[in-house]
């Protein structure tokens, strides 16, 4: 009798068990909630985005059944220094989108269109342009080989690169990657390899942007990715202008698209500036820009209506926006007589401390 009552004890201390071995993870499923915050960053769009993901799990005697919900929240970008200056504010007739332009006859100097074009700002990757006359002017042997570095790699703004750390190209091929496809550890890599080093490099810069007369111009470094590389558009048409006169430099940074052989792949580039496709414009020199700071930029030497003119456009507010404001004086040009091609925009701008 006794041994019966131990039995039907144990079977029921096990069932008991078995059940609460079910309840405890089910009451864990129904109130746990776990929360991840990720932080991502648009690479050229220069948008934060945070990313928050919940994960609720519930759990069935039968089976498992989990649900994911992820809500997106997007934080406005940074403004730019010329927002912050209030340039913005200025109206011009063609509705430019650039806060900063500047059209001027390569030819006979004279202005055709200005808009704060005094204005100092930063100017993101146009600083390559620089770069480019630079190793250019140094008579430095193109086919040598240049490894890129950990040195090479961004830390100020984190931006990516398809050139990895041990990648080796000769000099050329890290020029042309920097002017069409404004490849920042390619610039990178020019000026740290610089005979005397990468100091040595940013003194040229700055030493050959006062023998040009640029007097609101700056630099600290050869890629753009600094705000401190600044200019105004006067000073970036001066320098349009100068390397124009480089038939490399021409050829480069107008180049519709290159490929590299890196180990046992090869990548293709293609130019920033998807005008130079366009069978509509004859461009001579170009250089695209962005970084959050200075905005959308761009500068050219075209030829409109039998004119060689030079453009510059900085702190515009889309992505395509600048290549818009391209085609907007282009149409300008063109179908109005030379006389009325006069127009001077400013606006009354802050201070603002770089």
């Amino acid at each position: 009798m006794s041994h019966l009552i131990f039995n039907r004890a144990l079977k029921i201390v096990g069932f008991l068990a078995l059940a609460a071995a079910f309840a405890i993870p089910a009451a864990n499923a129904a109130s746990g909630k776990n929360t991840i915050v990720k932080k991502q960053h648009a690479s050229k769009a220069g948008v934060s985005k945070k990313v928050i993901s919940t994960r609720k799990s519930v759990r069935f005697v039968a089976g498992a059944k989990q649900r994911k919900s992820i809500i997106r929240v997007s934080v406005p970008p940074k403004p730019s220094f010329g927002q912050i200056a209030g340039l913005h504010s200025a109206q011009d007739p063609l509705e430019l989108k650039s806060s900063v332009a500047l059209v001027i006859d390569q030819d006979t100097r004279e202005v055709l269109f200005s808009k704060n074009d005094h204005a100092v700002l930063p100017i993101a990757s146009l600083t390559k342009l620089m770069t480019g006359v630079i190793i250019s002017g140094a008579k430095l042997p193109m086919d040598e080989l240049i490894t890129v570095t950990q040195d090479d790699v961004d830390t100020e703004k984190g931006s990516s690169s398809r050139l990895k750390v041990g990648t080796t190209l000769t000099r050329g091929e890290l020029l042309h990657l920097a002017l069409m496809s404004s490849e920042n550890r390619a610039a990178h890599a020019l000026g740290r390899t610089y005979p005397g080093g990468l100091g040595t490099f940013v003194s040229l810069m700055n030493a050959k942007a006062k023998m040009l007369g640029m007097t609101d111009t700056s630099y600290v470094e050869p890629t753009g990715l600094s705000s401190r590389n600044q200019s105004s558009a006067q000073d970036l048409a001066t320098l349009v202008n100068a390397a124009h006169g480089d038939p490399m430099l021409r050829e480069l940074s107008t180049s519709t698209g290159y490929q590299v052989a890196v180990g046992s792949r090869t990548l293709q580039y293609n130019n920033t500036n998807r005008l130079v496709k366009n069978p509509d414009w004859d461009i001579g020199l170009q250089k695209t820009g962005y970084i959050s700071e200075a905005g959308q930029c761009l500068v050219m030497q075209t030829k409109i209506a039998g004119r060689k003119l030079i453009m510059v456009f900085l702190d515009s507010a889309g992505k395509l926006s600048r290549l818009g404001d391209a085609e907007r004086v282009r149409r300008w040009v063109e179908s109005n007589p030379v006389t009325e091609h006069k127009v001077n925009v400013s606006a009354s701008a802050k201070q603002v401390a770089g």
